[in-house]
């Protein structure tokens, strides 16, 4: 799961329209964030086993840290607290929550059974719909083009930059799902370690292209004809 997790962040700011899209993006991508610091840490592993699914070549051998559900439970409250305390935003902080707990229930739904429900767990869940690559596209697809049906509808762009930015973060987000869908396998378990944290970039990206755009629909065209015509006259006086 990719751009699914992106299509829960972009749905999210509906509900919590004084947060920024990048702390949602956060939320929704924080444990695969996190993941490759424990990866090259070595505490947890991965291994590339092209074949393993349809979908991805790799092999989440061990990662109760950042995957199992118990841990995810935890770096969510974490996540969500943080966030109370320094925005006092309690609705905010809710919906960060669970958009932080939605990555480990979309992960259960596509991965094969590998997530841990604690660290030291012998039961591990996964429902495999990575085994096949049409049904991965079409769940996937729908809740990115949800999301994203949502969010433009709860946001407008005040600027051209936040027009510009975010259909380049859109078009960003689809040409990795694709290239890591239809490319060849990465070189190395290090090599994903180091692509995986590239993640953070869309962090920040996020924040800045939410920081030039504003909550709601936009305002009526005859509307911003007047505020135009207004802005003009003050121009004059």
């Amino acid at each position: 799961m990719f751009i699914g997790h992106f299509g829960v962040a972009l749905a999210a700011k509906k509900i919590a329209p004084r947060t920024s899209l990048g702390t949602l993006v956060m939320a929704a991508q924080f444990v695969d964030l996190i993941w490759p610091l424990f990866l090259l840490l070595g505490v947890e592993r991965v291994v590339i086993a092209p074949g393993a699914t349809v979908v991805t070549p790799l092999d989440f051998l061990s990662y109760p840290l950042s995957h199992s559900l118990l841990a995810d439970l935890g770096w969510a409250f974490l996540f969500a607290g943080i966030y109370k305390v320094v925005k006092r935003d309690s609705r905010g902080a809710v919906c960060l929550w669970f958009v932080l707990i939605s990555h480990w229930l979309l992960d259960a739904l596509t991965h094969q059974p590998d997530l841990p429900l604690y660290p030291g767990s012998s039961t591990y869940i996964g429902l495999g719909l990575w085994n096949s690559l049409s049904g991965t596209i079409f769940v996937e697809g729908a809740i990115f083009l949800v999301g994203l049906r949502v969010y433009t509808r709860a946001t407008h762009s005040r600027d051209r930059v936040g027009a510009i930015a975010f259909r380049s973060f859109i078009a960003f987000l689809l040409l990795i799902y694709f290239v890591n869908l239809f490319g060849p396998p990465p070189p190395s378990e290090k090599a994903v370690a180091i692509a995986s944290l590239s993640l953070w970039l869309l962090v920040v990206w996020a924040y800045w292209l939410d920081r030039h755009r504003l909550p709601g629909p936009p305002p009526p065209r005859h509307v911003l004809t007047t505020l135009g015509s207004i802005s003009d006259q003050d121009r004059v006086m």
